[in-house]
């Protein structure tokens, strides 16, 4: 039996998948399955095929964003990890092997993250783990920097979904990820909840993709990208802090707000900001929040600590 598929959800981006599916097969460890989510594409994507890899096609007519294609992937398979790849990466020989040897290493283990490396420069980092902080600021770890700063294993706040393994047991027990995200944060989000169950995420960079980042949505910075981030930084905040916590964060995270307000609106998205800001705020209750569980005290302790610790390291 096959122990991991590799979920790869997919949008108008047909070379880039190409690419991908080259790099794939070229995988040190082989025993895996390919599973895409198409998500309503026009320019041919679902005709790509492979010789090599076991691919497998969901073929929607419509758009459900990164976490609906990656939630109905998951549904679909029987594997006791997956792995969720970007669409827009090449993978090293070794990229399989070594996240599934990092998981492997302890039943507490929920996901591990790749090195994700920029692929223009092979010298920077791109990710290495994700920070998450107490003005509601989740951080690429690492990102602009030289790879041979980042190559020690390291527990992180979360892993990036563009390039990580997940142990399908725990995603069962505290949830995939949430649809109402669309994308962007889900992956913090996710991880958060794992974190409040008493599991771990960790930094594997072993494991190395070549990201080009933003391929689908164009730019780093867009209308549409800044108002998702500013609504989504208001769901992981909601649902997943109890009130003593979130009264803790309160000024730290409206200090978080106003700078990004005024780093957006330098930028040229001030308004698509606020307005993602404002939506969180009304549309919050309408997610699934997490449910405060006194067992899990110790958990928030530390969370916290780590919050205000992160809050340090990114000043």
């Amino acid at each position: 039996m096959q122990e991991v598929t590799i979920i790869i959800p997919n949008y108008n981006g047909k070379s880039l998948l190409e690419n991908c599916f080259r790099t794939l097969e070229n995988q040190s460890y082989k025993d895996f399955k390919v599973l895409v989510v198409d998500n309503g594409s026009t320019d041919g994507s679902t005709d790509i095929k492979s010789d090599v890899l076991d691919v497998e096609w969901i073929a929607l007519n419509e758009n459900l964003g990164f976490c609906g294609a990656v939630n109905l992937a998951v549904q679909k398979t029987g594997t006791p990890y997956v792995i969720l790849l970007n669409n827009d990466t090449e993978t090293d020989k070794y990229f399989v092997e070594w996240l599934l040897r990092g998981i492997k290493k302890s039943d507490h283990i929920f996901s591990c993250g790749a090195q994700m490396i920029d692929y223009k420069n092979h010298e920077i980092l791109d990710n290495a783990g994700d920070l998450y902080t107490a003005m509601g600021w989740a951080v690429a770890r690492g990102k602009g920097r030289p790879c041979k700063d980042y190559e020690t294993s390291k527990r992180v706040f979360s892993c990036c979904a563009g390039a990580a393994i997940y142990r399908m047991d725990i995603m069962r027990k505290i949830g995939g990820l949430d649809e109402k995200h669309f994308a962007y944060l889900e992956d913090v989000d996710l991880g958060y909840r794992a974190r409040i169950a008493g599991f771990e995420n960790w930094y594997i960079p072993e494991a190395k993709v070549y990201h080009v980042g933003s391929a689908t949505t164009g730019t780093r910075y867009n209308k549409k990208k800044v108002f998702l981030a500013a609504r989504n930084t208001i769901f992981v905040i909601y649902k997943n802090m109890p009130v003593l916590q979130l009264v803790l964060n309160v000024p730290f995270i409206f200090i978080g707000m106003f700078i990004k307000t005024l780093f957006f609106v330098r930028k040229g998205f001030g308004e698509d900001y606020c307005k993602g800001i404002l939506e969180g705020i009304y549309d919050c209750k309408k997610c699934w929040k997490v449910k405060f569980r006194i067992k899990n005290l110790s958990n928030y302790f530390k969370i916290q600590l780590e919050l205000w610790c992160n809050l340090v390291r990114i000043i």
